[in-house]
């Protein structure tokens, strides 16, 4: 499962699909979603462009310059490409695609969200990488425009756009996925520094990453609501104490990783909004992002295209894509702001790929068990159901928070 595999996302794109216990998770666990935006104010010009006209010259960019990008990886950054990655980046922020609606002063154009949407559509449309990961560029960067003091937006912000820094998102554990407010990693105050112990999976770009945000529980009395008595960090993933393996998947990639947390001791001023606050920062890290519903409709546009060529019989290809289709027309509907709606097309849309994947297979027969397109579908489907949301997960919020359904019962 890679990161463009990843069809839909409950907030920010296409999920740093990112880890998968992230975005619908948190909504579903507690705290409150959306409670804070992540779109900055920026006040705009009247000479700036308007967001069709933007459009315009990003694709007329891109058609000039797609061949110097590296292939369209979606939201994780492969290992191997990282050299790649970090010109992209450079190049688009030389050319004023980068940060398009962070102030001016950290390194971005000053425009509006409707700016970045139409630059992530645009990239969607030339199968190039918006960014360089979504970790860094989408919720690292826009937790510190949120929350960061002015050293921390001085420190951060313009190497995330210029692609010096990598980030990874350190959040999800063996025992807290789904329920990631139960996290165990323990951050413990030490004059002006914290001592970090515990361990992180799932995380992606971990070996590459230059940096990472990760949560730690910083009160650990079992009084306090699980949710409370977390925070927000910056970690130097270069720190003496941090140690990163890869984790070898069924398909026989490794495109996540595991990270060891041995006594890392973090500066206070790498504290990310106020201590034991961590959740509402996470939360507002992992919530609305636009522009990211055109582009993940675009791509799926693609699969059907594809998928219509593949020769499975014409009942059951047929079924395929009219549920594609009706997916389509709720991203049509839904717009560009993503929203708990959102977990219809996660939900929709893996469970799509995966019968498509199993179908696939049985057209092969035997062949299927051989090293090839089938066995590789097979073998990566089942990972849809748990990135960028659990299919559990998001089977609890539509039927919470669209449904109204009662609550599901948690200790």
């Amino acid at each position: 499962m890679s990161g463009r595999d990843i069809p839909f996302w409950v907030g920010p794109a296409t999920s740093e699909g990112v880890d998968p216990a992230q975005k619908a998770q948190m909504a579903a666990v507690g705290g409150g979603w959306g409670r804070r935006s992540m779109m900055v104010a920026v006040e705009t010009d009247e000479d700036d462009p308007t967001p069709t006209e933007f459009a315009a010259e990003a694709a007329a960019w891109l058609a000039a310059n797609r061949r110097r990008a590296p292939r369209d990886y979606g939201a994780i950054l492969p290992a191997d490409l990282r050299d790649e990655g970090v010109a992209w980046q450079r190049r688009i922020f030389d050319a004023g695609y980068a940060g398009i609606h962070w102030p001016t002063e950290h390194g971005g154009r000053g425009l509006t969200p409707e700016h970045t949407a139409a630059w992530i559509e645009a990239c969607a449309r030339a199968e190039v990488p918006p960014f360089i990961n979504m970790v860094g560029v989408v919720l690292t960067g826009g937790s510190i425009l949120l929350f960061g003091t002015p050293e921390q937006r001085t420190e951060h912000l313009r190497p995330i756009l210029t692609g010096e820094r990598i980030w990874c998102q350190l959040f999800s554990e063996p025992g807290a996925g789904s329920d990631l407010a139960s996290l165990a990693t323990t951050a413990r105050r030490d004059g002006d520094e914290y001592v970090l112990s515990g361990r992180k999976v799932w995380c992606s770009n971990g070996r590459i990453s230059d940096r990472g945000i990760c949560l730690a529980r910083t009160d650990a009395d079992p009084a306090t609501p699980k949710h409370r008595g977390i925070s927000f960090f910056l970690v130097d993933m270069h720190a003496p104490g941090v140690e990163v393996r890869p984790l070898r998947q069924m398909t026989g990639g490794s495109e996540f990783d595991e990270v060891f947390l041995d006594d890392v001791r973090v500066p206070t001023t790498d504290l990310l909004g106020a201590e034991h606050d961590g959740w509402n920062v996470a939360m507002a890290t992992l919530t609305n992002e636009r522009g990211h519903i055109g582009a993940s409709a675009i791509s799926l546009q693609r699969r059907l295209d594809a998928m219509s060529s593949t020769g499975l019989p014409a009942d059951e290809l047929g079924r395929l894509l009219a549920r594609g289709h009706a997916h389509l027309a709720l991203a049509g509907r839904q717009g560009p702001v993503a929203s708990v709606a959102a977990s219809l097309m996660k939900l929709g849309v893996t469970e799509l790929l995966f019968d498509a994947a199993m179908a696939r297979a049985r057209q092969a027969g035997p062949y299927a068990m051989l090293v090839g397109d089938e066995s590789a579908g097979v073998l990566g489907a089942p990972a849809g159901r748990i990135a960028g949301g659990t299919t559990e997960v998001q089977r609890n919020i539509i039927g919470e928070r669209i449904l109204g359904l009662p609550k599901e019962p948690r200790g």
